[in-house]
């Protein structure tokens, strides 16, 4: 399914339960009266409300309205918010010239990714500025966290998980004959294209010497990674509003009648479903504690 008809009939359901949609309205704050207010197409607009749910989303999608303004907002009336950071993005290393002009773009097939003692067998794609794709997002955040600790983080990279070291040796062991040494990598370990390109960008030239230095390479070879991709570029944000902030309705408590759902709270999740889900998920908590709120009004 794609997603517009989805959203098309969801819209006509709420509609047809009479909620008013009010759209190119841009969420200002409040005024000293705490009526809500937002810049229209026809001037500023201020809506007084018996009680109200915010969710802005978080800072990964500023060209679509998920620019985190709301932050500034809600910190000057107390409210303490963990900086909001990439999640489930791409990161930054630093590719000679030959790797980002040949091999930009170029998809790495079946490989076993591990960091911080987690391990995950995807794909990922080689960029200009590094590297991208569902297994990098996948150990994104502990790769993240590593690099605002340290100033780097180390990706070690499985070219071939399906052979154990020890196989990997003995079959690039085997006589290769007149073969030039990339159609025996090709050949017996299956290390050609860009996997073979990542392999001579990071390993030392000495290794190809030796048979046994080789395969240890190719099970354990280790990307240094600088900094995460720009917050604007990730799929979606770490950071937000602390949970602390929240009541078991989801409203703030230093602000009665405001509740809060999906992005802008502070957690994180796996893309793939997952952040969907949760956003849902608080979405409808902090509608039924609205409800609630409401009704003991």
């Amino acid at each position: 399914m794609k997603a517009s008809p989805l959203l098309r009939a969801w819209l006509t359901r709420l509609q047809e339960k009479g909620v008013t949609f009010h759209t190119r309205h841009k969420w200002m704050g409040w005024t000293d009266a705490g009526a809500l207010r937002f810049e229209a197409p026809e001037g500023e607009a201020t809506f007084e409300a018996a009680a109200t749910v915010l969710a802005p989303g978080g800072a990964s999608w500023p060209r679509l309205g998920s620019d985190a303004l709301w932050v500034p907002l809600l910190e000057a009336r107390g409210i303490e918010i963990a900086p909001l950071r990439p999640a489930n993005c791409g990161f930054e290393g630093a590719w000679s010239a030959h790797m980002k002009e040949r091999f930009a773009g170029a998809p790495v097939k079946s490989v076993v990714l591990t960091h911080g003692g987690e391990s995950v067998k995807g794909d990922f794609v080689v960029t200009e500025a590094g590297v991208e794709g569902s297994a990098i997002y996948a150990l994104s955040a502990s790769l993240r966290d590593a690099i605002e600790r340290n100033g780097s983080a180390m990706l070690k990279l499985d070219l071939a998980p399906d052979r154990s070291e020890e196989r990997l040796a003995r079959d690039l062991a085997s006589p290769r004959g007149k073969a030039s040494l990339s159609n025996h990598l090709r050949k017996k370990a299956g290390i050609d294209g860009v996997k073979a390109a990542l392999l001579r960008e990071i390993a030392a030239p000495e290794i190809f010497a030796e048979l046994a230095p080789l395969a240890h390479a190719i099970k354990h070879l280790e990307v240094r990674l600088l900094r995460p991709r720009p917050i604007a570029e990730a799929i979606s944000s770490a950071g937000g509003i602390a949970l602390s902030e929240l009541d078991a309705d989801f409203m703030l408590a230093k602000l009665p009648g405001i509740f809060a759902a999906g992005e802008m709270l502070d957690w994180e999740a796996p893309t793939g479903g997952y952040l969907l889900s949760a956003c849902l998920a608080t979405g409808r908590a902090a509608g039924d504690g609205a409800a609630r709120f409401l009704t003991r009004s």
